[in-house]
């Protein structure tokens, strides 16, 4: 055999995983088409996926090697690079706010209209963080602007508009890592690299409905096996995507506990309804041959049936608030006989609007070897669509800091879109200024500035970029996040300087000069004159002699007699003259202000009074904790 040939860049490999199977497309642009050049199936032997999520990696990268080879065999080449969907069950969507304040009133430029809308989606990612106790990573699907506002004036667009207040409210839609994860595992498992990632509803909405027909407002339902994933269109972009938990599997189970078989028995009854009005053979769990008219097959599913119905219904009304103008129901439960007619009404639609999907994929992809027009080629015929021919940005490897980064969202990309997809958020992008310390001293207000935060290094194939440069394929992204700037910082002594001499108290509290400042914190001082120096080369004082008279006492001229907590104290002029505060009081309380657990009242004469507050003879003076 001829040695295998590498997979070129215009060869388009795509990999549907799916709860019950999984199914590989190869295709190649021809055209605005993808050429599909083969298709390949394998179902899981075991269940290794619950409700489209994996669950055994080991088990769906074995079977997706499977498909794998069984292409490389036909085709001849080697294949490495893989796009893939993420399954749309775990979906998270949330509302985010940011605001951004310019120094000054400006022209708003897209640089700053993208950092804002990078905020208000991190602020949304951290208001899903606080929803539980352990923190998610999580990595961005897409958002949509719900509304600017300049100066608090509500605005559509910010561009080149001037003012300095910009806000902007987004609804973002993430994915939890371990869906991510989960999958890029089982790809490289597989031995596979993942060119590129979608969501099921918007791949298979990319194949059901073309670009062209979304000026509509449709709804695409892609019936799984174990979850019912729906898209919404109109206006010409998608704009929303929910799922509905009732599927396939459900309609199954209904077949094995009617008829007595097993699961994959009973998959085959399902398959088996409408293609002929004979009985359908089957062995049943006891080892009897049955033939089942499907006449009794339709009336067993009714109720699963009928709920399945019912709750598309109400998904696509949740997100759409009205019935859309048509309907595509896709996949593998898209099949069920009446199914088509029981959405119509649970809807109030006229039947004839709501489709199988498959008419449409032929204005996309086209084969001349396979058989395209089925509903369950939805999926992995769209995320081959999607990546073949642009709808998604990067069909193949963008790099970030020299790992593959993880792409999600159709059309154009840039470098804050992919940041966002891979965890980043606001303050990596464009860092924070330290926060500011505001304390109050002596009654002024002092605030001091945070450090300014060092920027963000952004590169693209080695060369300067900026958050909203565009990402193409096969760009290599370096970058290191910006860091915060220091919060400020202050002491006692830094605040009060070198050249302070005195007493100090900190929220009521003596302090030392190394007492490091919080927020909020009031401090009051009582400067005093410091002690004279004595001069290093004075003289001793000279001995009295022996027949000198006696020295004169001191006056006593200068004492201060007060009331303090209800006795009386006499205090001693102090040196220069200087008057006595309420701060040199503390010392004769009586209170231990080394272990404080309380403020400290002053009052002079029944009225309360600040520590500098100057103590005049015969004054009545109270010092106690409240």
């Amino acid at each position: 055999m001829a040695e295998w040939k590498a997979q070129d860049k215009d060869l388009i490999f795509a990999l549907d995983i799916g709860t019950r199977s999984v199914v590989g497309v190869v295709g190649r642009p021809v055209g605005d088409r993808l050429k599909m050049l083969d298709v390949e199936m394998a179902e899981h032997g075991k269940r290794a996926m619950m409700d489209g999520q994996i669950d055994d990696i080991k088990q769906v990268g074995s079977l997706a090697r499977t498909v794998t080879e069984r292409l490389e065999s036909r085709l001849g080449v080697r294949l490495e690079r893989v796009s893939v969907a993420a399954a749309g069950r775990a979906l998270r969507t949330q509302k985010g706010s940011f605001t951004l304040e310019l120094p000054e009133e400006q022209s708003i430029d897209a640089e700053q209209i993208g950092a804002l809308e990078a905020g208000a989606v991190s602020a949304a990612e951290e208001a899903l963080q606080s929803d539980g106790a352990d923190r998610r990573q999580m990595f961005l699907v897409g958002y949509t602007v719900a509304q600017y506002r300049l100066d608090n004036y509500p605005m559509n667009n910010l561009q080149f508009h001037t003012g300095r207040r910009m806000e902007a409210d987004v609804v973002a839609t993430f994915l939890p890592g371990e869906v991510v994860e989960s999958l890029y595992a089982a790809m490289r498992a597989a031995g596979l690299q993942v060119s590129s990632m979608t969501l099921e509803p918007i791949a298979a909405m990319n194949a059901a409905i073309p670009a062209e027909l979304r000026l509509l407002n449709l709804a695409m339902v892609d019936i799984g096996a174990g979850t019912t994933d729906i898209a919404l269109c109109r206006d010409g972009s998608v704009v929303g995507y929910t799922m509905a938990t009732v599927a396939g599997d459900e309609v199954t189970e209904a077949i094995m506990r009617a008829f007595l078989v097993d699961f994959k028995t009973a998959e085959q009854v399902k398959r088996a309804i409408g293609e002929s009005d004979d009985l359908i053979r089957c062995r049943n769990i006891l080892g009897q041959e049955e033939r089942i008219a499907a006449a009794e097959v339709v009336q067993a599913i009714q109720e699963p049936m009928n709920r399945l119905a019912d709750a598309i219904a109400k998904q696509i009304l949740s997100v759409n608030d009205t019935a859309p103008s048509a309907v595509f129901l896709a996949g593998g439960g898209s099949r069920l006989t009446g199914l088509r007619e029981k959405v119509a009404e649970k809807l109030e639609m006229d039947d004839r609007r709501v489709a199988i999907a498959g008419n449409n994929f032929a204005l996309s992809v086209f084969s001349d070897s396979v058989e395209l027009e089925k509903p369950e080629y939805a999926t992995p015929l769209g995320i081959a669509i999607s990546a073949g021919l642009g709808l998604l940005n990067d069909s193949y490897v963008v790099t970030l800091n020299g790992q593959s980064a993880k792409l999600f969202r159709n059309g154009v990309l840039t470098l804050r879109d992919i940041l966002l997809m891979n965890g980043y958020g606001y303050g990596d992008m464009v860092g924070k200024t330290g926060k500011s310390l505001t304390v109050t001293l002596d009654g002024k207000r002092l605030v001091f500035r945070g450090e300014p935060a060092v920027p963000a290094v952004l590169r693209v194939n080695e060369e300067e970029a900026a958050l909203s440069t565009v990402i193409h394929a096969g760009d290599h992204i370096h970058f290191v996040p910006a860091r915060h700037g220091e919060a400020a910082s202050r002491t006692v002594a830094e605040l009060l300087g070198p050249e302070f001499y005195g007493k100090v108290m900190v929220n009521n509290s003596p302090a030392s000069m190394d007492t490091q400042l919080c927020q909020g914190d009031v401090v009051l001082t009582v400067r005093q004159t410091p002690p004279a120096p004595r001069p290093e080369s004075a003289s001793p004082a000279p001995a009295p002699r022996p027949d000198a008279p006696p020295a004169r006492p001191v006056p006593s001229g200068g004492e201060t007699r007060i009331s303090l907590n209800g006795k009386p104290l006499t205090l001693p002029a102090k040196e220069g003259g200087g008057a006595y505060h309420l701060m040199d009081l503390l010392e004769y309380s009586g209170i231990d202000f080394e272990h404080l657990d309380r403020a400290v009242r002053l009052e002079v004469n029944g009225v309360e009074r600040g520590f500098q507050y100057v103590v005049k003879a015969q004054d009545r003076v109270t010092i106690s904790l409240i």
